[in-house]
């Protein structure tokens, strides 16, 4: 018998799971940790409330967790409930599957002020992450800069820039959507150091931008290059391209009648945060596209900005004894292998990169270098041992079945066409187990 801990119960933990079933079939037990009661990790907390189409991938997770060789493990931390150490020698592998759940830093002055915000706060906060519940962001003033030029910067200004009649149909918590109901916030910026050509943007979620009942994007037509030029681009690149052109080709008489306006801000890299105690404005430096790279013209300027987001990528949590790459954000790997019987899958193997069924291939592939690694197993002890551990400390595990319970809650606690009320209080997550 092999047994197999996996670290995180996102995408790529469960998509690990699911290929050490189908490589092993009933000779493995894996036991999937998270130190939150509720499982799925960036498909509850990360992905956009108002893209459940996308969440409904949890629906596949489910099915492998519901199988009998593989157990949620909630509500406990590596780290100080159990140390890798301790699972090293419990289980013939253990696979980090933490993703990436720290902002990057800006690395610039003034991003210590108030309400500044890093994008995993910031979407924490209105997806009901239990660490970013409280964050309490103040949105009485009239222009919100959000930096970056990828899907996350695009779900933060859509977010921003909706109705609450938009949100009909999302689990967006109703801290937040009583929060943006108030908002006071006329224009989006949305900053990005290169151009047109070189943006992270999906066509379907820039679409989403030019279909919201309040809000219209600009785009400045100068910004964009001369339109042959979008032939050498990729197929999905070249339909991004063509919607900023739609947004620049939008009459100002339809932009009259809008209340928000979000404006794409290209050639502008930020340089620093402005203000005493709070943001008040974003100094940025003009740039100009070389081989895909921004240079410095040294032409800079200043935007005014009552909040700011930042949306520059993530980074992974490093772990006591567990190898990192400080530059990468990552774990330092080999294709997936750390160290004897240690290996990491997804964000926490290759950095915060793809889509979300890019870390099934990613799972499948770790499963096969643990199948050369471990072979037959070692007689380890595996599930029992930990049970026993998590009996000696006292360990309030949560079980997948209390997840369902926990999760008939939320679904009773939903407003109006929401699918769900989250908990963004752990021990109400507890508490509500019970029934």
């Amino acid at each position: 018998m092999r047994h197999i801990a996996i670290i995180g119960s996102g995408p790529a933990g469960y998509y690990t799971a699911e290929a050490a079933q189908k490589r092993w079939g009933n000779e493995v037990r894996v036991d999937i940790f998270d130190r939150l009661p509720v499982p799925y990790g960036l498909i509850r907390t990360g992905v956009a409330p108002d893209h459940q189409s996308i969440k409904a991938v949890s629906r596949r997770y489910e099915a492998t967790a519901l199988s009998d060789n593989v157990r949620f493990v909630g509500n406990v931390t590596v780290g100080s409930d159990v140390t890798i150490e301790e699972l090293q020698a419990l289980y013939d592998a253990v696979v980090l599957a933490t993703g990436a759940p720290h902002d990057r830093p800006l690395g610039m002055s003034g991003e210590d002020l108030e309400n500044v915000f890093g994008s995993a706060a910031f979407v924490g906060w209105y997806n009901g992450h239990p660490q970013f519940a409280d964050l309490a962001p103040d949105l009485s003033g009239e222009t919100a800069v959000v930096i970056g030029m990828g899907n996350v910067a695009l779900d933060v200004a859509r977010i921003l820039a909706k109705t609450r009649a938009e949100f009909d149909g999302s689990d967006i918590v109703v801290h937040a959507l009583d929060a943006l109901e108030a908002s006071g916030i006329r224009k989006v910026v949305i900053l990005g150091r290169r151009g047109p050509h070189q943006i992270m943007m999906t066509p379907k979620e820039l679409g989403e931008l030019g279909h919201l009942s309040r809000a219209c994007p600009r785009v400045d037509p100068a910004d964009l290059p001369e339109i042959g030029e979008d032939a050498l681009l990729e197929p999905g690149l070249r339909k991004s391209v063509t919607h900023l052109r739609g947004f620049a080709a939008i009459p100002e008489s339809h932009r009259a009648d809008m209340e928000i306006e979000v404006e794409f801000d290209f050639f502008a890299a930020p340089l620093a945060l402005q203000g005493e105690g709070r943001v008040t404005g974003v100094t940025v430096e003009r740039t100009r596209v070389e081989a895909g790279r921004a240079i410095s013209t040294g032409e800079t300027y200043t935007i005014p900005a009552s909040l700011m987001i930042s949306c520059i990528g993530y980074q992974t949590s490093p772990i006591p004894g567990v190898p990192f790459d400080e530059r990468a954000g990552r774990f330092a790997n080999d294709e997936g292998r750390i160290l004897p019987g240690l290996y990491c899958v997804g964000w926490a193997r290759r950095g915060p990169s793809g889509t979300i069924g890019t870390n099934r291939p990613d799972g499948f592939g770790v499963i096969e270098k643990i199948a050369e690694d471990i072979g037959a197993g070692s007689g380890k002890h595996g599930r029992p041992g930990f049970d026993q551990l998590a009996a000696e400390r006292h360990l309030d595990v949560i079980t997948f079945r209390d997840w369902k319970r926990i999760e008939e809650a939320e679904t009773k606690a939903a407003r109006e066409g929401a699918p769900r009320e989250k908990f963004v209080d752990v021990a109400a997550m507890i508490a509500a187990r019970e029934g």
